[in-house]
């Protein structure tokens, strides 16, 4: 199973996760305006020659500063995480996102496209639509990642980062059905990890929230990663695997 964790700003960092065993660094584009940041090329640069890959999430959705990000940076993996619902859970119009995928694919076909699929957590929304969301998404993906969906999410029009758990029978149940991997995510800890992927059997996990550092309140610290929490994370994901067999 892979690690990867978000969001890794810093070559220090990054070099800190690769050193306690991560497969992933995922590092965040956080505005169309501000989208060439050295410092995260330098990450991604950082990965090249090692067994890490990049991965990099817009929170944008401009297609051409898009291109133009990812031939600035050149990551292995470009990550896409916009709502795919309405906050009432009903499906958007995915034709545009499918062709734009394609369009990307067709630029760029050294860079693998990573697609979040939204899950609400086990109290919510039980017909959400995340299988035919998932179907409709496949043909144009190389990696789902299921997030927590929750109507409200902090980052406006973007999945993720809730620090809440997904329902992981139904992520168990895109894992299944899913013709592509599928990476875990949303309030995986290393605390609950090992649980989690015992329970779903994916092909890897992902954390951002529950391996940040804490301030005094004890509230994470986001782009501040606490390295104890990242070895424990690894060491668990490792420990699921060798129990899955």
């Amino acid at each position: 199973m892979i690690v990867q964790i978000y969001e890794i700003q810093t070559v220090q960092e990054a070099e800190t996760c690769i050193a306690r065993g991560v497969d992933h660094l995922g590092s965040v584009l956080l505005s169309r305006s501000e989208w060439r940041q050295p410092a995260i090329r330098d990450v991604v640069r950082l990965t090249q020659g090692t067994q890490a890959r990049s991965s990099l999430i817009p929170l944008f959705q401009d297609e051409e500063t898009i291109y133009r990000a990812i031939d600035y940076y050149r990551p292995h993996f470009i990550h896409f995480c916009e709502s795919l619902t309405d906050p009432q859970a009903g499906l958007l119009d995915l034709r545009e996102i499918i062709a734009f995928q394609e369009r990307l694919r067709m630029h760029f076909p050294e860079i693998r496209i990573i697609r979040t699929i939204p899950i609400p957590p086990s109290d919510m929304v039980p017909d959400f639509p995340f299988l035919s969301l998932a179907a409709s998404l496949e043909p144009a993906t190389d990696l789902f990642l299921v997030d927590t969906w929750q109507g409200n999410e902090p980052v406006e029009g973007f999945v993720g980062i809730t620090g809440r758990p997904a329902d992981w029978g139904r992520s168990r149940e895109l894992v299944r059905k899913s013709n592509i991997p599928v990476i875990l995510a949303g309030g995986l800890s290393p605390e609950n990890v090992y649980d989690a992927l015992l329970r779903v059997n994916p092909y890897g996990a992902d954390s951002c929230t529950h391996t940040n550092a804490a301030g005094p309140d004890g509230s994470p610290i986001r782009f501040k990663k606490d390295p104890a929490k990242v070895e424990r994370f690894v060491r668990e994901v490792k420990r699921a695997e060798r129990a899955l067999g």
